[in-house]
C-alpha cells in the first residue's frame, strides 16, 4: 500500500531552484535566494527566542524562498527621515513585493508543493506584553534568512547589506517543502564597519551601536504612527479633562496622521530608513550619491564614538554582539577606504 508521502509525490511536478528563481523575477522580485530551514532551525539569531521555520510550519518548511524588491531611487533620495511621500511609495513597493510572494506560493502549489508567505508585517500578539515601548518582532528574521539565501551579511546595525542594492530592499520569505536546492551564505562581510559608520552618524534616534542596535530607540522611527503612537495618542485624549479639549485632539494633525497611517500602512509597516538610503554598498550608489553624501545628522558625539569603535577594532577587541552575529556579519569585515 502507497504512503501518504508517496500519494503526494503523484500529483508533484519535477522542480528546481532555478525554475523558482525565474519564477520570482518574472514576477518583479528583484533578488532571490533559498535558505535551508534545517539551518535556520540549528542557529537561530536570538537562540532565547529563537523564531525558526520549524516555528511556523511543521510540515513544508524546509526550504526558504527569501525575496527582495529594492526600494525606488527617487525615494531615496528624498532625505527627510519623516518623509510621508517616502511612507506611502514605501508601503505601495511592499505591497507589489506581498502580491509578487503569493503569486509565487501559488504557483509552487499548482505544481505540487504547498507553501506559504512569511511577510515582515506579520507579528504575533500573543508575545506583546501590554507595554508601548518595545517592538514586537516579526516571526522569522528575515534579515538573517536573507543571509541564510546567500543574499548579503548583515552591517554594523544589525540590517541586511546586499552587493546589488545595499541595505536599500524590502523583504518577504515564502516557506515550502518543494527539494530546492539551498544556496550558500556569504562568508566575507559586506559590512564596512566602523570605518564608514554612516549608519551611526545619520540615524536620527541615534540608535546604532557596536554591531548592534538599541531596538527599541529605532522602532519609534521605523514605525512612527505604529502601535505604541497609536496607544499614546488614544491615552492622551482619555486623561484629557477638558472636554473642548479633548474633541480638538480627535481632530488634530496627530490623529489624522494616525487615521491616514492606518488606512494604508504608511507610517506603520514603513518609516525611517535613512540608515539604509545612506550606506554607500551596492551597485546603485553612485546614482543616489549626489543627494545622500552629505549627513546633516552627524554630529561630534557620533564621530567620537565612531572613532573608539575604529580604535578598539584595531586591538582586535570587537564587542559581544559582533560574535553573537558573526555567522551573518561575516568575518573579516571588509577594510574601509582609505583617509
Amino acid at each position: 500500500m502507497e504512503s501518504g508521502t508517496d500519494m503526494v509525490a503523484i500529483y508533484q511536478e519535477p522542480i528546481d531552484a532555478e525554475a523558482v528563481k525565474a519564477r520570482a523575477r518574472e514576477l518583479g522580485i528583484d533578488l532571490v535566494g533559498i535558505a535551508d530551514g534545517q539551518a535556520m532551525d540549528a542557529h537561530p539569531p536570538d537562540p532565547d527566542d529563537p523564531r525558526r521555520p520549524m516555528d511556523i510550519s511543521d510540515y513544508d518548511a524546509d526550504r526558504v524562498v527569501v525575496l527582495g524588491k529594492r526600494y525606488t531611487a527617487g525615494t531615496t533620495r528624498l532625505t527627510r527621515w519623516d518623509e510621508r511621500h517616502k511612507y506611502y511609495n514605501d508601503e505601495l513597493t511592499l505591497t507589489a513585493l506581498e502580491e509578487a510572494s503569493l503569486e509565487l506560493v501559488l504557483w509552487l502549489e499548482d505544481r505540487g508543493y504547498p507553501a506559504l508567505i512569511v511577510p515582515p508585517t506579520h507579528v504575533d500578539p500573543m508575545r506583546h506584553d501590554g507595554g508601548t515601548a518595545g517592538p514586537i518582532g516579526p516571526l522569522l528574521s528575515l534579515d538573517h534568512a536573507a543571509v541564510e539565501a546567500g543574499l548579503g551579511t548583515l552591517g554594523l546595525n544589525g540590517q541586511l547589506i546586499t552587493p546589488e542594492f545595499g541595505p536599500r530592499v524590502l523583504l518577504t520569505a515564502v516557506l515550502t517543502s518543494a527539494p530546492l536546492a539551498a544556496d550558500a551564505p556569504m562568508t566575507q562581510s559586506l559590512c564596512l564597519g566602523p570605518a564608514c559608520g554612516r549608519c551611526l552618524l545619520t540615524c536620527p534616534a541615534d540608535a546604532v551601536r557596536h554591531w548592534d542596535r538599541d531596538w527599541a530607540a529605532c522602532e519609534r522611527l521605523r514605525s512612527p504612527h505604529g502601535f505604541a503612537d497609536l496607544a499614546e495618542h488614544i491615552g492622551r485624549i482619555i486623561d484629557e479633562p477638558d472636554p473642548l479639549r479633548k474633541k480638538a485632539m480627535l481632530r488634530s494633525k496627530a490623529q489624522f496622521d494616525l487615521w491616514q497611517s492606518i488606512l494604508r500602512g504608511s507610517g506603520v509597516v514603513t518609516g525611517c530608513r535613512r540608515c539604509q538610503d545612506v550606506c554607500p554598498v551596492g551597485a546603485d550608489y553612485p546614482a543616489l550619491q549626489d543627494a545622500l553624501e552629505e549627513i546633516p545628522e552627524a554630529t561630534a558625539d557620533k564621530v567620537q564614538r565612531l572613532a573608539e569603535m575604529v580604535r578598539a577594532e584595531a586591538d582586535g577587541a570587537r564587542p559581544e554582539a559582533h560574535a553573537r552575529q558573526q555567522r551573518w556579519i561575516g568575518s573579516p569585515p571588509a577594510a574601509g577606504p582609505e583617509d
